[in-house]
């Protein structure tokens, strides 16, 4: 039996996460992601199985230079919580995803809840 990669126990801890939570339509999942050069958040009703709002560094209309970065993750954390606000969205659940509440990650939730949004 090898070792286990990186993505492999990120994806088990995802999944372990995924167990306990889940967004309805009072209170969606407000779910991260990040690669090594992009950060990405997305508002998701799994109720109906929809994304309600997203936002990413990939975006122009982030405006952010670099966006593998602590200071790119504040911007995507506001602009999705302002885009959550747009659609009447005020509460949320947060899914770090399978990575640990540090850095980008941490970033972006203090962000999001600076703008607005309860978790």
């Amino acid at each position: 039996m090898g070792r286990k990669s990186r993505q492999e126990v990120r994806q088990a801890v995802h999944k372990r996460i995924r167990r306990k939570l889940d967004g309805t339509t009072v209170r969606p999942r407000l779910a991260v992601f990040r690669s090594l050069n992009h950060i990405y958040a997305q508002v998701i009703d799994d109720e109906k199985g929809v994304t309600v709002c997203s936002a990413s560094t990939v975006e122009k209309s982030a405006g952010v230079a670099a966006g593998g970065n602590v200071e790119a993750a504040k911007a995507i954390g506001k602009l999705i919580a302002e885009r959550a606000k747009e659609h009447g969205i005020t509460s949320v659940v947060f899914d770090r995803g399978g990575y640990i509440y540090h850095g980008r990650v941490r970033s972006l939730a203090e962000a999001a809840r600076e703008a607005g949004l309860q978790f």
